[in-house]
């Protein structure tokens, strides 16, 4: 019986092991890339370590330096302002949904999770987007179209807060003369931590890896592009000019590093999201775990 446990237990560690390799190979194969030469990529293709190492991609992304940081000033305030502005209308729309007796609740849950299953589809949203709210080339077209508020949040949220948040500690502190919205702010909130971290580290990587609402709402105002548009011009760009390029007569147009820069470009966006996440690991298992049991 012993061995057969000790057996069972090696094979567990000898598979997570092979799970923690087949997630780093892939980041490793990203950062290997960026740093090889472009001929050597057509050549001889992807390699774990690179023949011919050089910085070519990154002295390309050093060049254009300014427009790198803007871009990254502009993800970070959309991602932030986007998240405390999503976090906090999940809270204050969940919480209520908590509640035993509240007036249409049935109703208001219903229409929540028709939104789940059915929508205008694209055209009609943007339509209403840029027609009726004129969202288009401002900085509020980059945070609300399909990021400002998830249904599949509002129901993980508030099934933490009925799973989770005792109703009698409510009901106290409604005794005790704090109201509803006192009761939230100083009871249900702090002992929910754990799904709104977990809320806030999916929409933080929802708006820094968004790229459409950049490429669907902002037309003249550029200058409003996040991290993720900015990389998909700069790919246009070399791709353009590897087009004009290959036109011409007697050029070669393998040492142009296209492949370099994006996987340069990959490695630079990726990186606040590796760096981000360890700070809300604890919180996004326990998170992920305990709000997703009951619906």
């Amino acid at each position: 019986m012993i061995t057969k446990s000790r057996l069972f237990i090696a094979l567990q560690y000898v598979f997570l092991i092979c799970l923690i390799i087949a997630c780093i190979v892939p980041f490793w194969l990203l950062i290997a890339s960026s740093f090889t030469t472009e001929r050597e990529l057509i050549e001889h293709g992807y390699s774990l370590f690179p023949r011919e190492a050089n910085l070519d991609a990154y002295r390309y992304l050093m060049a254009a330096s300014k427009g790198v940081l803007r871009a990254y000033m502009m993800s970070i305030i959309i991602a932030g302002t986007g998240v405390l502005t999503s976090i906090t209308l999940t809270v204050l729309f969940a919480y209520p949904l908590s509640r035993q007796y509240l007036p249409g609740k049935q109703i208001i849950s219903f229409f929540l999770f028709f939104t789940m299953l059915f929508n205008g589809g694209l055209v009609p949203t943007y339509m209403i987007y840029t027609r009726l709210f004129h969202l288009k080339d401002s900085l509020f077209a980059m945070i609300i179209p399909g990021l400002l508020m998830n249904p599949f949040n509002v129901i993980m949220m508030r099934t933490y807060i009925t799973s989770n948040v005792a109703n009698e500690v409510i009901e106290a502190a409604l005794i005790d003369g704090a109201g509803e919205f006192k009761s939230l702010i100083h009871v249900v909130i702090p002992l929910s931590k754990p799904i709104i971290g977990t809320l806030a580290l999916m929409s933080f990587i929802g708006y820094w890896n968004n790229w459409t609402n950049g490429v669907y709402y902002i037309q003249k105002r550029t200058d409003l592009y996040g991290i993720q548009n900015y990389m998909k011009n700069v790919l246009d760009s070399v791709s353009a000019l590897q087009n004009q390029i290959a036109n011409g007569v007697g050029v070669d147009v393998t040492d142009l590093p296209s492949m370099g820069i994006r996987m340069a470009l990959a490695v630079v966006g990726v990186l606040p999201v590796i760096l981000v996440y360890p700070f809300f690991q604890k919180s996004f298992v326990k998170g992920i775990t305990i709000g997703s049991v009951k619906g």
